[in-house]
């Protein structure tokens, strides 16, 4: 115990350091103008709910510009994991006016159009990976100007624990474009994020690792609330509200963690939506696997490429925790490499150094005497991890970088065909809101690897051992999915590769008509092929979750960019992506939101689809609600797996790692006597 109370109390040293650097926030609104003063927050406040394996947030801030004159402004605001915006609503006259979705360039022309006449309008753009980009026009002296952002992504369960972010702090990326996040943090009147988690399991803990203030209820096994707020937030008549805590700046992501109860069986859940009349419904299937895959016990080689670049320094801290967290849990029969780059790629080790305790040290010791400095050439930093490979031995990569390649090569099909040209598994823990995520997620993919999203306030020890559960357990490969019976088309993902110990598959599609369909997974498992298999119901009607269609139009959407990115831009693809994007009312690299006065939409001959669609999930949301949790599993009668799912693997003794993710701030506390 004592060793382990000494491995903590390093970890807290490295944490405190890492959260004593100075962070700007996120979800602001500035003037055009770079010489005028930001616009003061009066009002933010948020409101998540997450059900039914996806998470609904709505982001409602009220601005005040201190100008003595007329401005346009921009809103930004960190684009969150696999994220689609459905909602951006200005409100104009005090009415709340909900933008539309056109090509891109269409709508820049109706919004400059709209401002050249000097009437209100507002346009949300997609910066990339990077922000939802949000002008607004005019933001009158003295007075407020509101809006309402609202996007849904899916609610992912790894080993038992579900984990949400809602990003607040900037990317910290040594980007041009991010220079100017300098921004008043402080909400003047009112702050509030209230989360509803309902489950259709039973959970038995909640926690937000850097908001211990927060307060977390349960109303049963399977309904938390949680409440961090400044000011006076209001709820729903006659729903229970968990107390009000406080927070006082705006710098710092909120991360929510929940444990499911132990024991649960591997299971099936889907979710459908299906207009009364129509004949083809869309559904979101979410399979947590039985833990059946075993340990790895022969020595295997891991590669270290860590990102040096100055984009990492409010990061590198937890970069080298992580590293020395990982190191020790290598056995002694693997080896590693460690590879650093920033301008260009070096190695700290000369070859594979034996994985001793002694080595680990060494090597930790150098890490922590580097500092961060210099642009990013990821791609030589790859290539050099590559290098030396050992192919009589099982090899991973573990890459941790916030991914922004801005020397050398940088184009994302060179990254995809470099991984594809070798057998080696790439692991990649992405750091920071603006990391550039859809390359990292790419290049994980593609060598049949996974990358894990790492926020500034995450529990980094948990994250790290749910990582090192997957990398010391088999992987199912060469994943397939079989549905006969009803008829199903547009799947997505349409490559699924591995899973890995813990990891849920949600797969997206349509299906016609309705009745029973037989469901069958088949993998491989160290080269023996293995099925699992099932049989339940598609409904011919359900209008409890209609968010799922957006779902699966962006998971669409990311599917066409993958081939875009690794075979090159077509008209055809990028006008499949317009298409989708327009119907389903998306913002991406091709399309954008505009909200112009209500008579103007007609005038400029704009459908009001995508308010229609948001009054339709505002109204199943509101159902949702005042119904009882739903149970979506599907496989009762005939359960897809024999085993219960897998749970984080503590390595011995009563000390599971949600425990050992309780003592941090207990051993934080007696550091802080001693000193």
């Amino acid at each position: 115990m004592a060793t382990l109370i000494k491995q903590f109390q390093y970890l807290l040293f490295g944490l405190t350091l890492f959260a004593a650097q100075s962070a700007t926030s996120a979800g602001l609104m500035t003037p055009k103008s770079a010489n005028l003063p930001e616009l003061e927050i009066k009002q933010h406040h948020v409101d998540v709910t997450i059900e039914d394996g996806y998470a609904v947030t709505s982001v409602e801030q009220v601005f005040f510009n201190p100008n003595d004159r007329e401005l346009e402004a921009i809103y930004s605001f960190p684009v969150p994991e696999k994220a689609s915006v459905g909602e951006f609503t200005y409100w104009i006259d005090g009415q709340p006016v909900t933008g539309e979705v056109l090509e891109k360039q269409r709508a820049r022309e109706v919004y400059q159009q709209e401002r050249n006449a000097g009437r209100e309008t507002a346009l949300t753009e997609q910066d990339s990976y990077r922000t939802f980009d949000s002008h607004v026009y005019p933001v009158k002296p003295q007075q407020e100007v509101k809006i309402r952002l609202v996007y849904i992504q899916p609610a992912h369960v790894d080993s038992g624990i579900g984990r949400y972010v809602y990003p607040l702090e900037e990317g910290g990326v040594d980007e041009e474009k991010l220079a100017f996040w300098s921004y008043n943090d402080v909400v003047t009147e009112a702050f509030s994020f209230n989360l509803k988690l309902r489950s259709s399991y039973p959970i038995d803990s909640l926690r937000l690792p850097q908001h211990p203030q927060a307060s977390a209820t349960a109303n049963s096994p399977q309904e938390w609330l949680v409440a961090l707020h400044n000011g006076q937030a209001n709820s729903a008549e006659g729903e229970s509200q968990a107390t009000p805590a406080i927070i006082q700046k705006l710098d710092r992501d909120i991360v929510v963690y929940w444990r499911h109860q132990q024991g649960l069986p591997g299971s099936v859940d889907m979710v459908t939506h299906k207009e009364s009349g129509e004949d083809r419904g869309t559904f979101m299937l979410t399979v947590t696997p039985g833990d059946d895959l075993a340990s790895i016990h022969e020595g295997r080689d891991w590669v270290f490429v860590l990102d040096l670049s100055g984009s990492m320094k409010g990061k590198y801290q937890s970069l080298v925790e992580g590293v020395k967290k990982g190191l020790a849990r290598l056995s002694e029969k693997d080896r590693f490499r460690v590879v650093l780059f920033n301008d260009h790629a070096r190695e700290l080790t000369s070859g594979y150094i034996n994985a001793s305790s002694d080595n680990a040290k060494h090597y930790i010791d150098q890490l922590e005497n580097i500092s961060p400095n210099g642009s990013t050439n990821l791609y030589a930093g790859v290539e050099r991890g590559i290098k030396g490979l050992d192919s009589d031995r099982s090899s991973a990569i573990i890459l941790v970088t916030d991914g922004v390649a801005n020397v050398g090569t940088t184009e994302k099909r060179a990254f995809l065909k470099l991984l594809e040209s070798h057998d080696v598994r790439l692991f990649s823990f992405v750091m920071g809101n603006s990391a550039n995520r859809p390359l990292l997620q790419g290049m994980t993919k593609i060598s049949n690897g996974f990358s894990i999203n790492i926020s500034n306030s995450d529990d980094i020890v948990g994250q790290l051992m749910l990582v090192t559960d997957k990398l010391t357990h088999e992987a199912l490969h060469d994943i397939d999915v079989e549905i006969r019976g009803v008829k199903v088309k547009d799947l997505t993902p349409d490559r699924i590769g591995s899973l890995y110990r813990g990891r849920q598959l949600i797969l997206f599609g349509h299906y016609w008509g309705d009745g029973m369909a037989d469901v069958t997974i088949r993998g491989k498992k160290s080269g023996q092929k293995m099925a699992y298999s099932s049989q339940f119901e598609f409904p011919s009607q359900s209008n409890r979750n209609p968010e799922i269609e957006r779902l699966w139009a962006y998971a669409t959407i990311e599917s066409l960019q993958n081939q875009i990115d690794y075979l090159g831009e077509d008209a055809d693809t990028r006008q499949a992506i317009v298409d989708v994007a327009k119907e389903y009312g998306l913002v991406t690299d091709y399309t954008s939101m505009v909200v112009v006065r209500e008579e103007q939409f007609q005038q400029h001959g704009i459908d009001r689809n995508n308010q229609a669609r948001v009054a339709k999930e505002q109204a199943a949301r509101q159902q949702r609600a005042a119904a009882p949790v739903a149970n979506n599993r599907v496989d009762n009668q005939q359960p897809m797996f024999n085993k219960p799912r897998a749970y984080p693997s503590h390595g011995g003794g009563a000390l599971g790692p949600w425990m050992l993710l309780l003592l941090i701030p207990l051993l934080k506390a007696q550091r802080q006597r001693r000193n």
